[in-house]
């Protein structure tokens, strides 16, 4: 009997040692495989213009700013939803020009190769208010939030990636196209990041230094939060949902480090210098997508502000409960790429 028992034993002792071999094996070749994630080789992006169906060439991160605000919007299969969300955007936005001349803005609508309606839609919005102020750009699959903001954001998350890569204004804003927030809360992002760099023309006024700043070139950051209604989550959720957020904050703040209690609200807004930092060189395109952008905020010792924000669940939510697996998979790549050195944060 305590043969057989040792035996057990032993036969899982084996197996856990290859298991952990096995784990620690594939998150090495993840992150070796990621490590060139946040290069892309591709052919100069262009948006299409509905009405001449004429290529518009896109401008570049690095190009001086051309508007005050780009507001960056990933959209996969969004048939429903975005129509509501881009018509109370567009109206706020339009209401502001109106009252201020120097008020300019560009909405970039980034369609993750939607199998529905999306497009359609997009365009839509594009004939109303024109290509210079509506921009629509395609992927052809889906890769996750992260590209389609970047190039002007790939894929939910990989599609906002693509979007501040190649939007004009001075201040950028992500924002989800299901509306859950809303649009002027905006205004709370953007009075913090001006409180920032009016303490930073302060201090250069002070030291004798040249004061002529602009917004677009202080680096700032201010993240939309929902950590408010936290209290009244928990009562409200089921008690293992409860445990399983509050394990998945522990692991975001040992992963990324304290200083923003909310890190996947969807509502954050970057000046054009600190989006310059960031979506170079992020890699993950997908669940942790946000969490790679607050450790990256720490790395460029940019500043970051976290604003409480309104925010109303939306049917059709693409998050639910296996989520947090590959968000702590994602988090586990990311912590091993950045401290082991693998992946290279490019100044």
């Amino acid at each position: 009997m305590g043969v057989a028992i040792w035996t057990i034993l032993e036969l899982l002792l084996i197996s856990a040692i290859f298991l952990a071999f096995g784990l620690v094996a594939t998150i090495v070749f993840e992150t070796f495989r990621r490590r060139f994630n946040h290069t892309h080789v591709e052919a100069p992006p262009v948006f299409e213009d509905p009405s001449s169906l004429k290529p518009v060439l896109c401008p570049h991160i690095f190009d001086p700013a051309e508007k005050y605000i780009s507001l960056v919007i990933p959209a996969y299969n969004e048939e429903h939803r975005l129509p509501g969300a881009l018509d109370e955007t567009l109206n706020y936005l339009e209401r502001r020009a109106a009252n201020d001349k120097t008020f300019t803005y560009e909405v970039i609508i980034v369609d993750d190769g939607s199998a529905d309606g999306t497009k359609r839609v997009a365009f839509e919005f594009v004939k109303r208010y024109s290509v210079d102020n509506v921009r629509v750009i395609l992927l052809g699959k889906n890769h996750g939030k992260g590209e389609a903001i970047r190039k002007p954001f790939a894929s939910a998350k990989a599609l906002l990636k693509q979007g501040m890569l190649h939007s004009r204004g001075e201040l950028l804003l992500m924002l989800d196209a299901d509306g859950a927030t809303r649009v002027d809360d905006l205004e709370k992002l953007e009075n913090q990041i001006h409180a920032v760099a009016k303490k930073g023309q302060q201090l250069e006024d002070s030291s004798g230094r040249d004061s002529t700043i602009r917004i677009s070139d202080v680096p700032a950051t201010a993240f939309g939060s929902r950590a408010h209604l936290e209290e009244k989550a928990l009562a409200t959720r089921k008690w293992y949902r409860n445990f399983l957020m509050k394990g998945f904050h522990i692991v975001v703040l040992l992963a990324a480090g304290s200083g923003i209690r909310d890190t996947q609200c969807g509502f954050k807004m970057f000046t054009r210098s600190a989006a310059r930092k960031l979506f170079l060189n992020i890699r993950l395109k997908r669940w942790c997508f946000d969490v790679e952008l607050v450790y990256l905020c720490k790395w460029f010792r940019v500043p970051m502000i976290e604003i409480s924000v309104n925010w109303t669940e939306i049917p059709g939510s693409k998050v639910n409960l296996l989520s947090i697996p590959n968000m702590l998979w994602e988090m586990a790549i990311m912590s091993f790429g950045y401290r082991t050195g693998i992946w290279k944060i490019c100044s």
